[in-house]
């Protein structure tokens, strides 16, 4: 597809700017526009300093907005959808993270139809799949497992059902006469510089002495480098437009991973913050079965006082589990289908990774040297 055109969704985020940092690459690409509800300022000079003939277009747009949707899809050949709310704690009201992250989906969907979309790209999640129990151990799990959610908790429900959405919308008619074509991904645990996890943990760290909180002391896990989430998104695109190997990817879902050793989620940030002085809370913890009875024991106490109050339960059954368990899959069918590899080396993502650390670690020190002056 020579001449083509990419939306990207979500593209002031955390994945979505890395995607456009590698489609600027791309052969025969005219335009990315970059669709997000806000874009700080950083970004969009980062954004009009990119070296590229292609044209980046920045829309400022609410994923809810219909005709804000059909006007950025209008001329687009691919969309990228990485748009969502992440929230596993269950911060934020239920309604808003089903809205955004289905209905958005949905109203997306519609939107390629109208405008006549041939390709739809969507930035699933692993926890589509599980875990399920932190009692159950799944390692190097593939897609013909057919492991699926059992959790009622918004996001991990309000992305299970989004996927099913777009998958189904494959082979869907356009208003052309064309058809749409999807696929949706569905990364591990993603790190990296700038991560909005990452940066809470260390900046927790940081005002704790340089003690990290344990999060997940019992897990097993294969993170992946957001580098190598986008590199994927960017193979899938490709994939999805050629002709001999688009019948192959059409309809489907794919784990994405890397190298990255597997490891429990309290040792990566470890492993991302040891050469700057970071360290484990060595202090006892309490066992897993009883935290998860007290998880749902305060789930109860907000279950019955939310008539009358809106009781957040520092933690749920659901957190525990996501961060507690074993659960590691398998990027094979990737590999075959899409042609993906890792772009970047576990060393190299740990190095830039640890570069950025270091960075929130300087201005964290530069911060104590100017209240104490």
């Amino acid at each position: 597809m020579t001449g083509w055109s990419c939306l990207v969704t979500g593209a002031g985020g955390f994945l979505g700017q890395r995607i456009v940092h590698l489609l600027v690459q791309e052969e025969g690409l005219q335009e990315i526009r970059a669709l997000d509800k806000f874009f700080t300022q950083d970004t969009k000079e980062e954004f009009s300093k990119l070296n590229t003939k292609t044209k980046v277009t920045i829309v400022e747009g609410d994923i809810l907005d219909t005709q804000s949707l059909r006007r950025a899809c209008q001329g687009i050949s691919v969309v990228i959808h990485t748009a969502a709310v992440i929230d596993v704690s269950g911060v934020l009201p239920a309604q808003i993270i089903m809205e955004v992250n289905l209905k958005g989906t949905q109203l997306l969907l519609e939107a390629c139809v109208q405008a006549s979309v041939s390709i739809f790209i969507y930035t699933s999640s692993i926890e589509v799949a599980g875990p399920n129990s932190y009692k159950e151990i799944i390692q190097a799990a593939h897609e013909d497992d057919h492991h699926e959610s059992t959790w009622s908790a918004p996001y991990p429900c309000s992305k299970r059902l989004a996927e099913k959405a777009v998958l189904k919308a494959n082979g869907c008619p356009l208003r052309n006469g064309g058809t749409l074509y999807t696929c949706a991904l569905r990364p591990t645990f993603i790190y990296g510089e700038r991560s909005p996890f990452l940066f809470f943990m260390m900046d927790m760290a940081l005002k704790n002495n340089g003690i990290l909180k344990g999060v997940g002391k019992f897990s097993t896990v294969n993170p992946v480098y957001v580098g190598n989430v986008a590199w994927a998104h960017i193979m899938a695109s490709r994939g999805l437009r050629d002709i001999n190997k688009a019948p192959y990817i059409q309809g489907q879902f794919y784990y994405v991973s890397d190298d990255t050793p597997h490891q429990s989620y309290d040792n990566l940030n470890y492993n991302l913050s040891k050469e700057w002085g970071l360290c484990l809370d060595s202090g006892p913890s309490i066992p897993l079965s009883l935290m998860y009875w007290l998880a749902f024991l305060l789930e109860m106490v907000s279950f019955l006082l939310r008539p009358i109050y809106n009781f957040q339960p520092p933690f749920t059954r659901h957190l525990l589990t996501l961060s507690n368990s074993v659960f590691t899959v398998s990027y094979k069918k990737a590999q075959r289908h899409l042609g993906y590899e890792p772009l970047f080396s576990w060393e190299e993502a740990k190095r830039k990774t640890g570069e950025w650390v270091g960075s929130l670690v300087q201005q964290h020190k530069g911060t104590l040297q100017t209240k104490t002056q």
